[in-house]
């Protein structure tokens, strides 16, 4: 999925193992199917899991997740992957990687949330638990997490761009609107909060219907709050937005940008992973959808 991904499988895993934490390596290793796209995953026994980086920019991410992870989960009302282990290059692996918790749950989906209504409640629970957790010392947006919960006037040249090549694939003119629409929302002007960065579905665990767990802390940075509102648009359908926005309560600048960081992700994950990730590609168009009839609506509410 990337031009400078790495090969990674299960021999690599066992020699690595073997060579750094010999107390698991007679484990089973089980790869595990995921339609991530920064890191390779293998189930280690029962507990564990391992999470390898595919390529060089998702290694930034691993110092601070050994960092913080255990510093913000007693504060979370769910489930994280603590980190149990960190890996060093070898075995013609470059990188750093994790041993990580293995957490119990099913990967949450659209057609698989008992009830959306809880499942709204129960995300902004957590949004609401990390955004409290006082920020003192935590990294800024940059590199180490994709630039997420930066302003969003630093995704413009990127999201316009985006936005221009997919003219036979979108809406475009209604993109680039509600684009600007966001742009011209007020900035966040309180104190930075932690985000997660990327609340998509399939960072997003479920056990008897309800949210147990939240993965990939990769995009992990103190922001704008707006950043993690994306959930609205990639998981909630219109109704359930609504009460997730209570939840929160969610300011009108906040809920705008939300809206936007929604579009620019997806817009932009589009041409990029046109070939290699069709289901990734389906389900960021239905983002793009979700977003322009959510705007239509509010549009015309004002008028």
């Amino acid at each position: 999925m990337h031009v400078d991904e790495l090969d990674i499988d299960e021999s690599l895993v066992r020699r690595l193992l073997e060579g750094q934490f010999p107390e698991w390596r007679a484990l089973p290793i089980e790869p595990v199917p995921s339609a991530g796209t920064d890191n390779a995953m293998y189930r280690l026994g029962d507990d564990m899991a391992v999470r390898l980086p595919r390529y060089a920019a998702a290694t930034l991410g691993i110092d601070k997740e050994h960092e913080w992870l255990p510093k913000l989960a007693p504060h979370l009302p769910v489930d994280v992957p603590l980190p149990l282990a960190k890996g060093a290059p070898g075995e013609g692996y470059p990188w750093h990687w994790s041993v990580c918790r293995w957490l119990e749950g099913e990967t949450v989906t659209r057609d698989r949330v008992a009830d959306p209504r809880d499942m709204a409640t129960d995300v902004a629970r957590f949004i609401a638990a990390l955004h409290r957790i006082d920020s003192a010392g935590g990294p800024p947006p940059g590199p180490h997490n994709f630039g997420r919960g930066v302003p969003l006037a630093e995704r413009d040249a990127a999201t316009r761009t985006a936005i221009a090549s997919l003219q036979e694939t979108i809406d475009s003119g209604a993109a680039l609107a509600a684009w600007e629409a966001a742009l011209h929302a007020p900035a966040w002007d309180g104190p930075p909060v932690w985000i997660h960065g990327d609340l998509t579905p399939g960072n997003l665990l479920a056990r008897r219907g309800r949210l147990s767990g939240v993965l990939d802390f990769g995009g992990l940075a103190v922001g704008d709050p707006a950043c993690d509102l994306i959930v609205a648009w990639n998981l909630l359908s219109a109704d359930t937005r609504k009460v997730l926005r209570a939840a929160l309560s969610v300011d009108d600048a906040t809920w705008e940008r939300g809206r936007g960081w929604a579009l620019s992700v997806a817009v932009i994950y589009i041409p990029y992973y046109a070939s290699t990730s069709p289901a990734g590609v389906a389900d960021a168009r239905r983002v793009v959808d979700a977003v322009l009839a959510d705007r239509e609506i509010a549009s015309s509410a004002r008028m």
